[in-house]
């Protein structure tokens, strides 16, 4: 797994998601707490990418990984809009 997934491209990914989020929020075009809960997944991939930079073992990161996809699920339930609107940003 970590062949493939770097921690730069972990670390890139987060900062997407900060400049995005906090553009989503002061916009108006997601709530507060839409950001706080989103923002619990910035968390999750800055300690992936600390583990992969740690060489810890695929079984660890691939636990985390499937915590943070659970955690991803229940906002994206709570936000359908979200993904959406961060992807297009992406563009």
């Amino acid at each position: 797994m970590c062949e493939l997934l770097t921690s730069q491209i972990v670390s890139n990914e987060v900062g997407f998601l900060s400049e995005t989020l906090g553009n989503l929020r002061d916009s108006g075009e997601i709530s507060n707490d839409a950001y706080l809960e989103a923002g619990s997944i910035q968390g999750g991939l800055s300690l992936i990418a600390s583990l992969i930079d740690q060489e810890v073992s695929d079984d660890e990161i691939q636990m985390q990984l499937d915590q943070l996809i659970t955690r991803a699920l229940r906002i994206s339930t709570n936000y359908p809009e979200m993904d959406q609107k961060i992807e297009d940003y992406r563009q």
